[in-house]
């Protein structure tokens, strides 16, 4: 049976299972194991290396949510980390040295920004952050020391949307590596190796996992690419643990059917929030008023279950209405089967200086959404009665 040809739904579904017949458990086991038993010591030169070997180089388990990842996403092989700030952090320093230099789009995760931005330089490795959508300014940018180009598409917490095969055609004429967080994105709904990616890079805590009980990072690509970066993690020993890899095959089981109906939600919950008087202004990819609109439409099957949006009032107005949604949970990550709220400056973007987050479009008045799978219904009819919280404190002082 040719696995390649199967759907995204069926690869989730059964993971990196064989499907020969055969007489073996239908649950994966969880080898948690720290080392393994071998017979003599020519096998233990045979093994070093493997996934039988020591759990910092590998572990059957792990190897069969690398193999499910790399299926989704159509490449060679993935890599599992501890998590997602572990993925992007190991795979930039396997493949740069001292007197490298970055190009990256400004509108990226604040955790990716401070390691860019702050620690990076500490090792002579120099980022120059672009306009996310001026694809001039990428060129512009490109030096003789380049190495990388980094972007995030669709945008944390802007909801941008990045031209995936311009990014990466950009990338080849120039005979530079080509990385892509696609985290708001998810397998599902686009494949970034598709338009020519080297790299594709998830944090599974949020949409693999789906179940915000597991943190883990995964790295997929090119075949000699994800060989060096093994090498570094299992230097740096940034494996993921046996059980929690068990948790993340287990989440991606659900994954299309999960995200198919975030899709859904989110878009119901954009068009609500568009409409409403005390909103100022929403960011979807999937809603007509969204400057990337007919690209995203074209590169991504579905919208993805994340929003953001600001209301027509202070940052004060932003907290109250927050903190007065019952069935968004106010809380930091995104990607699971519950809804969650938060206020990026005050989580996901902390740590961006504040001129750095004007720039990106990150204002204080901006409420970013997780939409889960509960009845949207439900979900609209929470944002609605929060909404009142917009100005509340105003007209309570003016009475």
């Amino acid at each position: 049976m040719n696995r390649k040809a199967d759907h995204a739904e069926t690869k989730v579904a059964r993971s990196a299972a064989d499907l020969h017949k055969k007489n073996g458990p239908m649950a994966l086991p969880i080898y948690q194991t720290s080392t393994f038993e071998v017979t003599d010591n020519d096998e233990q030169l045979r093994v070093t290396g493997s996934d039988s070997y020591y759990t910092r180089y590998g572990n059957p388990t792990n190897s069969v949510a690398e193999k499910t990842v790399a299926a989704l996403e159509g490449v060679d092989a993935a890599l599992t980390f501890s998590s997602g700030m572990g993925a992007i952090t190991t795979t930039i320093m396997s493949l740069l040295k001292g007197g490298d230099h970055i190009v990256a789009q400004r509108d990226v995760y604040g955790g990716t920004y401070k390691f860019l931005s702050q620690w990076l330089p500490k090792f002579g490795v120099e980022t120059t952050f672009v306009d996310t959508t001026d694809y001039q300014q990428h060129e512009k940018a490109i030096r003789p020391n380049t190495k990388l180009l980094y972007v995030e598409s669709p945008t944390n917490p802007t909801i941008r949307v990045v031209d995936l095969q311009r990014i990466a055609s950009l990338a080849k004429r120039h005979g530079l590596i080509s990385m892509v967080d696609s985290t708001f994105g998810t397998p599902i709904n686009q494949r970034p190796a598709e338009y020519g990616f080297d790299l594709i890079m998830h944090s599974g805590t949020k949409y693999l996992g789906g179940h915000t009980d597991l943190i883990c990072g995964v790295v997929a690509g090119r075949k000699e690419l994800i060989e060096k970066i093994l090498a570094t993690r299992t230097t740096i020993g940034n494996c993921m643990d046996p059980h929690a890899s068990w948790m993340l095959v287990r989440g991606m089981k659900t994954l299309a059917v999960r995200v198919t109906r975030q899709n859904e939600n989110a878009l119901r919950v954009a068009e609500f929030l568009e409409q409403h008087a005390k909103v100022r202004r929403v960011h979807y990819p999937f809603l007509n008023s969204h400057p990337q609109q007919a690209l995203a439409r074209a590169q991504m099957s579905g919208g993805g279950g994340m929003v953001s949006f600001e209301v027509d009032g202070t940052g004060e107005d932003a907290r109250r209405v927050s903190e007065a949604l019952r069935l968004f949970t106010l809380a930091p990550s995104l990607g699971g089967v519950e809804s969650l709220v938060c206020i990026p400056v005050l989580t996901s973007h902390l740590s961006v200086p504040e001129e750095e987050r004007r720039k990106m479009g990150v204002t204080e008045q901006m409420i970013r959404l997780s939409v889960g799978i509960e009845n949207a219904h439900d979900l609209i009819a929470d944002l609605e009665q929060a909404l009142k919280a917009v100005g509340a404190a105003a007209a309570v002082t003016v009475g």
